[in-house]
């Protein structure tokens, strides 16, 4: 498989989402007009490139609801847990301000490999978004974090990211082919 024939859309905004830190283990819904508005720009995408009709996702909401329109509209749908966001354990669903600053400074101390809230290591992240591969021409809907991992082992290997390398997510609903 090519680099460039995985094109990967980040979920669209999730309902109550704002100033939370949001993995694994919040499943928040998108609103189904911004659900099926992702839809048609992936299905014209498709279209436009000759793909199969094809779409992989998470299977959080944020993520499967967009797919599930594709479903409705005769699309194969899989879901894989190898697609999810990082799992940040007791942070998940919590306000930002209220996980303690010592917690956060931990994180960016040891970004690699300390895992927040006991959940999961940026490096089981890599690891997990790295050794997922799908076939040819696959269209996928998955999560900011999945996407910035999967972009970093593609094009920086076995360097591990410090916290001030890490680079921004991409915009919700944003495309990018890695």
């Amino acid at each position: 498989m090519s680099s460039e024939s995985l094109r990967v859309w980040r979920h669209p905004r999730p309902a109550g989402a704002a100033g939370r830190c949001i993995g694994a283990g919040t499943d928040l819904p998108v609103h189904w007009r911004a659900a099926k508005r992702l839809a048609r720009r992936i299905q014209k995408l498709a279209q436009r490139e000759h793909l199969p009709k094809i779409i992989y996702s998470s299977p959080l909401r944020r993520c499967a609801e967009v797919a599930a329109w594709l479903k409705a509209w005769g699309w194969q749908h899989h879901q894989d847990p190898a697609l999810l966001e990082l799992d940040f354990g007791a942070w998940d669903g919590r306000a930002w301000d209220h996980i303690a600053r010592t917690e956060v400074d931990a994180w960016v101390a040891d970004f690699v490999s300390y895992a927040p809230g006991g959940g999961e290591s940026l490096a089981e992240l890599l690891e997990r978004a790295g050794n997922w591969h799908p076939q040819q021409g696959c269209l996928v809907v998955s999560h900011g974090g999945w996407m910035l991992a999967r972009r970093w082992v593609n094009e920086q290997g076995q360097v591990l990211p410090t916290a001030a390398a890490w680079p921004k997510p991409p915009a919700y609903g944003e495309l990018w082919r890695i």
